[in-house]
């Protein structure tokens, strides 16, 4: 049986230029970066080769690059550090109720220490309000943390009329670009973003490693303590293959190839929604594919079937997909996402599946995963009655 990964939003496999270009790296330049010798020479060229890859992806500086070991760390980074070191200007955070939960949780501790979290809400396609957002900020506002698009529904969110309102206030905005960075080209000078955050294994690279972007205004302690490794702000010896895996995955997609798969991924979503209506089966969209979105990300409700029962029974046909973000899909817990969509007591949230594709998707496994999806809800539906 042929199993089909339909759930890239969680995570990709390596592409080959990548794998081949870490186990060059591991084999034969096995130095310490920070080392003065011959052997950390050549790691620290990798090392800088790397950065300045994701420095051109992110149109930007090389030393506006810091590496960290994926997009949790990176956020957490930003929220904690900026926390305090503008503690003396405000306490006060916008956010939205739809961010992922290592944006989300150290908000909520922050919350515990006196500060005040706003938590912007979305509207059935998963969008805030410009309007809900001007009336949040104030005086007392010193951070902004957004994501660029959500994980489980693929919204998109108004980064760049946000980064214009900040421009003159004192906050600094944050962007969590997990699920954007390297499917759609990002310029966060441009988008007037100060702090954005990425990993590695969203865009066929290796788990483990991610970056942070700074600009050049963005001032703060180093957040982990030791040696003097990334400018000073985050101690430890780099993992150097991860990071050329990184960089050499980072640099594969230009513009263009971004813009087709993008459009390749909403081909997709076509297909498989026009299957499901030639075959009489009841579904809603979540989100709004109408509107400007992620489109790897498809997010289906299929009223009367279980979750639970559906991702089970496609798994055991060979279609990997999943109810929703891969951090919260092994527990009981309703997601957060469609329960700030569509309310708590929404048979969406229990109804749902997340379907993601990425560079190994074709249009024949989209075919043959609608032919399993038809059947499956069928069958699972007359047994419910």
């Amino acid at each position: 049986m042929e199993h089909v990964y339909l759930d890239n939003a969680a995570t990709t496999p390596m592409r080959p230029e990548v794998i081949a270009a870490m186990t060059a790296q591991m084999q034969n330049d096995f130095g310490n970066a920070s080392s003065t010798h011959y052997f950390g020479r050549q790691a620290h060229t990798a090392l800088d080769h790397a950065r300045q890859q994701l420095a051109d992806v992110l149109h930007t500086k090389a030393d506006h690059i810091v590496f960290t070991s994926g997009a949790t760390e990176s956020n957490n980074t930003v929220i904690n550090q900026v926390a305090f070191a503008k503690a003396n200007q405000g306490k006060h955070i916008i956010t939205t109720a739809i961010e992922h939960l290592s944006v989300l949780k150290p908000l909520q501790a922050l919350e515990q220490q006196g500060y005040r979290v706003t938590y912007l809400p979305v509207d059935e396609k998963g969008e805030i309000s410009l309007a809900d957002f001007d009336a949040a900020l104030d005086d007392d506002t010193i951070l902004v943390s957004i994501m660029y698009g959500n994980n489980e529904v693929g919204s998109v969110m108004p980064i760049k009329e946000i980064g214009a309102r900040l421009r003159d206030h004192q906050a600094l905005f944050h962007v969590d670009a997990t699920q954007a960075f390297g499917l759609v080209d990002l310029n966060p000078e441009e988008l007037g973003v100060n702090l954005l955050s990425a990993s590695a294994h969203k865009l066929n690279g290796p788990k483990g490693v991610g970056l942070l972007y700074r600009d050049g205004d963005v001032h703060f302690p180093s957040f982990q303590k030791g040696g003097e490794q990334e400018t000073k702000r985050r101690a430890g010896t780099e993992n150097i293959p991860g990071i050329v895996g990184f960089g050499t995955a980072a640099s594969l997609l230009d513009v263009e190839q971004k813009n087709a798969r993008q459009q390749q991924f909403a081909d997709f979503s076509a297909q498989l929604t026009a299957k499901l209506t030639a075959a009489d089966v009841k579904f809603a969209v979540n989100g709004d594919l109408a509107r400007p979105r992620l489109q790897h990300v498809l997010n289906l409700w299929l009223p009367g079937v279980s979750t639970y029962a559906l991702q089970t029974n496609l798994d055991l046909a060979g279609f990997a997909v999943s109810g929703g973000s891969a951090c919260t899909a092994g527990s009981l817990e309703p997601s957060h996402v469609l329960t700030a969509m569509f309310g708590a007591d929404s048979p969406r949230i229990g109804e749902s599946i997340r379907i993601s594709y990425g560079m190994t998707t074709t249009a024949e496994q989209i075919d043959a995963f609608g032919d399993a999806l038809i059947k499956i809800v069928r069958r699972l539906l007359a047994r419910a009655k």
